[in-house]
């Protein structure tokens, strides 16, 4: 079977059950499935946000290569013995878009409203333009809760430095993404740290990456932000948005802050809109925080 096995036509069911997916495939998609409807990547949508078709294919196409060419694509950040424990903690983990070894990475991480985890259109494409540019990018998959989402985000965090050398990451001026939800997972950890969230003392983002969130939040601790969102966005202010920007500014914190004319809530990576090319923007904005030439563009 060649990477390009997967089409519009295939069945969401057939995907979560393929074997180059083992026990995980279900966590490509909302455990819950009252927040999704379809029955094929063609027809898959999100509630809040649809989805691009194309984008789902290209997906699981590209995780069923790297599983079948013998790399590992799933990593649950909770041992045996803690899921065992606490059954919700079987439904976590990190998807891996592997990047140039040695390379930074990143932790995306999808919105939802807290009730579902939108990773087929809010972090998995993401996560795949950051290692199409060369760097390590995760896809948490977490409890939608909203204090067991923060836990898992800083139990991610706290697994990869801890795997950092199997893994084959640099963990220097990592960054955290997010969507929605997603957004303000990445922006609280970048406030607050880790430790904050019960992982232990390891050290906040060096960039945080924020999309389409009411999230006011904020110190003058908090690391270098890019922040965009759509102008006719009926969940998210972006007057909001852009007044906890100005905020970080006037704290020497450096900020890039984009607002795309007549877009709605929840644009993904943008493709096809006012948006696209926005997370080359993002790229370019975490790389001037580690302060070095681009990787991609």
């Amino acid at each position: 079977m060649g990477s390009d096995y997967f089409n519009m036509s295939t069945a969401i069911a057939d995907v979560i059950g393929h074997p180059a997916f083992g026990s995980f495939g279900r966590l490509l998609f909302p455990v819950n499935g009252h927040h999704y409807s379809g029955t094929t990547l063609g027809s898959f949508r999100l509630t809040y946000y649809g989805a691009d078709p194309a984008k789902n294919v290209e997906i699981v196409n590209y995780l069923k290569s790297e599983a079948e060419n013998g790399r590992q694509i799933f990593y649950n950040i909770y041992s045996e013995e803690e899921i065992s424990a606490d059954r919700t903690k079987r439904d976590t983990g990190l998807f891996f878009f592997r990047g140039k070894k040695g390379e930074r990475f990143a932790v995306c991480n999808a919105g939802g409203a807290f009730a579902f985890v939108g990773a087929m259109h809010d972090s998995f494409p993401h996560a795949l333009e950051l290692a199409k540019c060369g760097y390590n990018a995760f896809a948490l998959i977490y409890r939608p809760g909203w204090e067991t989402a923060f836990k898992d985000l800083a139990r991610a965090i706290s697994f990869i430095f801890d795997h950092a050398d199997e893994l084959q990451v640099n963990t220097d001026c990592y960054s955290l993404w997010g969507g929605s939800a997603g957004a303000r997972m990445a922006a609280d950890l970048g406030t607050y740290g880790p430790a904050y969230f019960g992982s232990g003392d390891y050290p906040r983002p060096g960039t945080v990456v924020m999309q389409y969130t009411g999230h006011d939040r904020y110190s003058r601790f908090d690391p270098p932000t890019f922040v965009c969102v759509g102008t006719n966005d009926w969940i998210a202010d972006w007057h909001r948005m852009k007044a906890r920007t100005d905020a970080l500014d006037r704290l020497g914190i450096p900020t890039e802050f984009h607002a795309y004319k007549g877009l709605d809530h929840g644009f993904g990576i943008g493709t096809g809109t006012v948006a696209e090319g926005w997370i080359l923007d993002a790229i370019r904005f975490w790389e001037k925080q580690i302060g070095k030439s681009y990787l991609c563009g």
